[in-house]
């Protein structure tokens, strides 16, 4: 009897251990889709930090929200959080966990486009990927390009009669223009657009005012609404904040705008808005597992990628 106690106590024992590690140390994440691509692939395993910018202390639904030792957020890192637009589950940390990268910090001004993608500088987002076409008869000289330059193979994502089209970052199409001596074949779907018609973002910042433009009355009336628990609308293009018309906004949370590495990919802001710090569970520290889908169990393993530093 005394043999079947100690080893329940060791069993009871170990997960709690578990437990206390997985909620209040580091979890494992799985990669599950190509938007963070050249950073991290799908199918990846990853370990979340949960200290990274404090404990966001477990089982909110018990006790709220509260965060030990809290620290900012830094640009470029890559963020872990549960869904800011998820309206069915009130309890933050129940909702599904997504991962983008930081782009925007309390009070960071962003320039941004007509679609709410971001204009990103070289040194900032090197990693982010365009679209770009090429004539379809070039797809096999593509391809012996790539495996030449040791770029990653993407799927086609598009075509019509003429063109294919795929996503490349700026780099990689960088060394695609200087393998082809100055005869590229690849062109930008769109151009860049002029700095005439971006406009600027602000980012909330806990007690700071954020004017209301017509191209951000629709985000800060859904920021209003689904995390400052106000009542708001808009009426006649005038935004009406507990039922008075607002020129500004003041916020009592802190907020971030997050960006796939994959500008293809729409799980990021331009798809639910600005991130609450409360929805923030951790950084994406270290991938653990890598290996490339449809290989067998003995081949196709990444191991220059396993234990390696998420970057």
């Amino acid at each position: 009897m005394k043999k079947g106690w100690k080893a329940a106590s060791a069993i009871a024992g170990v997960i709690l251990v578990v437990v206390l590690l997985r909620g209040c140390v580091a979890t494992s994440y799985l990669i599950p889709s190509s938007g963070m691509e050249n950073s991290l692939y799908r199918g990846e395993r990853i370990l979340v930090n949960k200290w990274s910018y404090g404990l966001r202390v477990p089982f909110m639904a018990l006790w709220g929200y509260h965060r030990w030792a809290d620290s900012p957020v830094q640009k470029e890192d890559i963020l872990v959080f549960n869904n800011p637009a998820n309206l069915s589950e009130p309890t933050i940390d129940r909702r599904e966990v997504f991962i983008s990268r930081c782009i925007g910090t309390p009070g960071d001004t962003l320039l941004i486009d007509s679609l709410f993608s971001v204009v990103p500088s070289e040194k900032n987002a090197p990693d982010q990927k365009f679209l770009y076409s090429y004539p379809k008869e070039k797809e096999h000289q593509l391809d012996s390009l790539l495996s030449i330059l040791s770029i990653n193979p993407n799927r086609l994502l598009g075509q019509d009669s003429v063109k294919n089209v795929r996503g490349f970052s700026r780099y990689e199409h960088y060394l695609l223009e200087q393998a082809m001596n100055g005869h590229c074949w690849i062109e930008p779907v769109t151009k860049e657009d002029s700095i005439e018609v971006l406009k600027p973002l602000i980012i909330p910042r806990k007690g700071r005012a954020v004017r209301v433009y017509p191209w951000n009355r629709t985000l800060l009336r859904n920021t209003l609404v689904l995390h400052e628990k106000k009542q708001a609308e808009i009426k006649n293009d005038t935004l009406y904040v507990e039922g008075k018309p607002v020129q500004h906004c003041y916020f009592t949370k802190d907020y971030y705008w997050v960006g796939a590495n994959n500008s293809i990919n729409l799980s990021d802001s331009r798809l639910f808005g600005f991130v609450p710090k409360d929805h923030i569970i951790g950084k994406a520290s270290v991938i653990w597992f890598s290996k490339e889908k449809g290989t067998g169990l003995f081949s196709g393993y990444r191991w220059d990628r396993m234990w390696k530093t998420v970057e």
